[in-house]
């Protein structure tokens, strides 16, 4: 099986020299996503706001390689402040009310446009 790469306009394109994500061998690979709008590049300010826009533009990605939340095996988050846990899995829950994937939280320095959040995931396809 070849890798497919994966692209959408309903999530922001990438800011770097990587994919909005690959397809291979039944699953799908999405690069971390920040925040942004993907009309119109705005990132939210709190949080809240950016876990459910990043969560957003990884659902979108998951529907363009032909994949949904209920079939996302694992999700990894970096974070900017481990203070906002708590908030950040209230919004995340959200996204999982019934058997959420594995998943990921790591504190980090700093992320691509001072992004609060990003948050990649792989699923089956």
């Amino acid at each position: 099986m070849e890798k497919e790469i994966v692209s959408t306009e309903k999530a922001p394109g990438a800011i770097g020299p990587y994919s909005q994500a690959t397809k291979g061998a039944g699953i799908v690979c999405v690069s971390g996503q920040l925040p942004l709008d993907p009309v119109t590049g705005v990132m939210p300010e709190t949080v809240e706001e950016q876990v459910a826009q990043s969560m957003k533009n990884v659902m979108a990605i998951l529907e363009a390689g032909g994949s949904d939340r209920s079939k996302i095996l694992k999700c990894c988050l970096f974070i900017r402040d481990m203070d906002k846990f708590s908030a950040i899995n209230e919004v995340y829950a959200g996204f999982f009310p019934d058997e959420p994937p594995a998943r990921v939280v790591v504190e980090v320095s700093r992320l691509p446009k001072d992004a609060l959040v990003e948050i990649d995931a792989i699923a089956l396809c």
